[in-house]
């Protein structure tokens, strides 16, 4: 498949694209009751019936009565069965948002909906909706104090659409994103702090203590707090922070043993349980009461702790004794001690919790762990050196350290005296562990349908996109400017939020009627539906605003010191002075990995930033505000030119002027 065409298979296979505006987060799981009652509007609320289904649509601001640009809006899409009512799971419907159209002539307006979904399904940068209700992004996690926000569906010329570049106040260690996908927290160890990421604009909203050297991040499985493993060398600062989630603040600390630890929880979020490597012990934590309950010993060196919700027991692996022991989660009495060889490591249940698999390194095997008998039931040969395990419904994939390959388990061949099914696949050229220093983020993450999967080879810098059923990876995806290490999908997609109820809460960009396109595969049904978005009261004094960029008129010299001053100006001649959200993207001609900055006020409606310009060439810059609007950002930009070092010497520079784009 060429890079042209993947694009457009990625559409049709993934239904995905942009979403670039933000979601209400602490409005989004609204109770499902409210989601079935009937607006209080008619209008807001369009029924269709066709091929045995019905689709009720629903556009409802979530606060006042009409809709207005700039307010959040609860869409919904109700689909049940025409004869009985009768709501229907599990149909993963296709939205998107964009201005009316007039049908063209000799069409009908079911035609133009349909030629136009099969616009955006092609995922063309000329072809996109202001809102795209079933898209994701892939977070990259640099080796440097970045992470990378990429759009895997856009490319332009062969390159990956790169949309932004996240700093991070030091070197990343882990990751953990809620499950709503509506914020990543990062570990930064050298900082004591874990950074927390705000994935509807892309940008880190806060840094919050989390003790001395925090490494691992886990959350609680009811999201409500955030448990970060601290690995200091004082006994007394090592163990876990816990952090409040909605209110960003530290709880307590609990000093529970030394070294690494990993952390796991009951499913109902009433015990988290803490290993320490060094100590050898389990710590075991109240967490409604937030109190240590006791540590218990279970053995020499424990590298990993999982859960299983099917036989409600904690398994830990201990690597020097080559034991897995298993505790009752409720009474926290030993149950078992499954015993294997030396090198046991990391640990995983599949979602069912029936089957437990983990990792001898020395070997070079997945161990099966039948959570029904605490027995195991396989030994597999894997990838060399096998060190990251995730799961998808229908396979366990196993990266290898030393080896690019990825191996598949086939999760539907495993059980007492049957033959396991094992598959595989290169991710890149080189192993792992040619890259040097590795973070604990994982390299692996499951794409949002759940039967393929993202994989980080930081040796070639590329994360690979391995669709199941393919003989190898189908894409691959190139971090320029960066060392990438880790990757996590960022679902934007339409969730049911209750049986037959699919929707989304997003925030209306614009005034005006919009048509809101609704997809069905089984059976195939193509509709758009209408929503009327009423004026803001603020709007004209929001925008109307143009950017005057300062001294680009001249070339700038190859890594020279450059700063970018842009004054922004309103239509009546006065400066904009106090926008908090203008920041400058640019990137080098025709197409490198965008670089984003705030421009900071430096004195009322003149703003600036410090560019880094390392390669010549002519290079694009774009002023961008949400508060400004979509509009502003399109048509606000300019270009400079950089030349190389000895020319630009020989040329000289000439005094900057100013030049107006509106």
């Amino acid at each position: 498949m060429n890079e042209k065409t993947r694009p457009a298979y990625l559409g049709m296979l993934l239904g995905v694209a942009l979403i670039g505006l933000g979601v209400a987060y602490e409005k989004l799981w609204c109770d499902p009751r409210e989601l079935l009652q009937e607006p209080e509007d008619p209008q807001a609320l369009h029924r269709l019936s066709r091929d045995g289904l019905t689709v009720e649509f629903e556009a409802r601001p979530l606060t006042g009565e009409v809709l207005r640009e700039g307010d959040f809006a609860n869409i919904r899409f109700k689909v049940s069965d025409q004869a009985s009512g009768q709501p229907l799971s599990g149909m993963a419907p296709g939205a998107w948002i964009d201005p009316a159209q007039s049908a063209p002539q000799g069409s009908t307006r079911d035609q133009s909906c349909k030629a136009r979904v099969a616009l955006f399904l092609k995922s063309s940068i000329g072809a996109r909706p202001m809102l795209d209700l079933n898209g994701y992004f892939l977070l990259v996690l640099n080796k440097d104090a970045s992470l990378t926000v990429i759009d895997p569906t856009v490319s332009v010329g062969g390159i990956t659409s790169t949309l932004a570049r996240i700093d991070l106040p030091g070197q990343p260690m882990d990751w953990v994103a809620t499950s709503d996908d509506k914020q990543v927290f990062v570990s930064i160890p050298e900082r004591g702090k874990v950074a927390v990421i705000d994935t509807e604009t892309f940008t880190r909203v806060a840094d919050l203590d989390a003790g001395a050297q925090p490494l691992r991040v886990a959350l609680q499985p009811d999201q409500h707090r955030l448990w970060v493993g601290n690995n200091s060398d004082d006994p007394a600062k090592s163990g876990v922070t816990v952090i409040d989630v909605p209110g960003r603040t530290l709880l307590k600390s609990f000093a529970t043993g030394s070294g690494h630890h990993e952390i796991a929880f009951s499913a109902d979020s009433r015990y988290a349980f803490v290993s320490n490597r060094d100590s050898g012990t389990l710590s075991i934590i109240d967490i409604p009461d937030m109190r240590l309950v006791k540590s218990v010993p279970v053995g020499p060196h424990p590298l990993s702790v999982a859960y299983s919700a099917l036989s409600q027991a904690v398994y830990v692996a201990d690597g020097r004794e080559g034991t897995v022991r298993v505790l009752d989660a409720r009474s926290h009495q030993l149950r078992h001690i499954v015993k294997a060889e030396q090198g046991l490591g990391p640990m995983r249940f599949s979602s069912d919790g029936r089957y437990g698999i983990v990792l001898n390194t020395l070997e070079n095997q997945a161990l099966v762990i039948d959570a029904s008998t605490d027995r195991v039931i396989h030994r597999i040969p894997v990838a060399a050196e096998p060190y990251q395990l995730t799961f998808t419904k229908g396979y366990a994939y196993v990266r290898g350290l030393a080896s690019p390959k990825v191996s598949m388990i086939n999760l539907g061949s495993l059980g007492e005296g049957r033959q396991p099914i094992v598959q595989g696949f290169e991710a890149g050229p080189a192993a792992p562990r040619q890259a040097g220093d590795l973070p604990l983020a994982q390299g692996l993450s499951v794409s949002r349908d759940d039967n393929s999967v993202f994989v980080v080879n930081p040796v070639d810098n590329t994360t690979y996109f391995y669709a199941e059923g393919m003989n190898a990876p189908m894409s691959g995806y190139n971090n320029r400017g960066h060392q990438a290490r880790a990757a996590l999908v960022v679902d934007r997609s339409l969730r049911e939020l209750a049986p037959g109820v699919y929707g989304s809460t997003v925030k209306m960009p614009a005034a005006g009627t919009f048509d809101v396109a609704f997809l069905l595969n089984q059976p195939q049904i193509i509709h758009c539906f209408s929503t009327d978005v009423a004026v803001a009261p603020d709007a004209a004094s929001r925008r109307n605003a143009h950017a005057e960029f300062i001294g680009i008129d001249q070339p700038q010299a190859q890594h020279s010191a450059f700063t970018a001053r842009v004054r922004i100006v309103g239509d009546d001649g006065r400066p904009r002075a106090g926008l908090r959200d203008l920041h400058l993207r640019y990137f080098l001609a025709p197409s490198s990995m965008p670089r984003d900055l705030p421009l900071v006020e430096v004195e009322a409606g003149l703003y600036q930033a410090q560019l880094s310009l390392p390669d010549p060439g002519a290079w694009y810059l774009h002023v961008q505000s949400p508060s400004l609007g979509r509009k502003f950002a399109e048509e606000n930009y300019t270009s400079l030119r950089v030349l190389p070092a000895a020319a630009s010497t020989a040329q000289g520079t000439a005094p900057s002027e100013i030049r107006s784009l509106r």
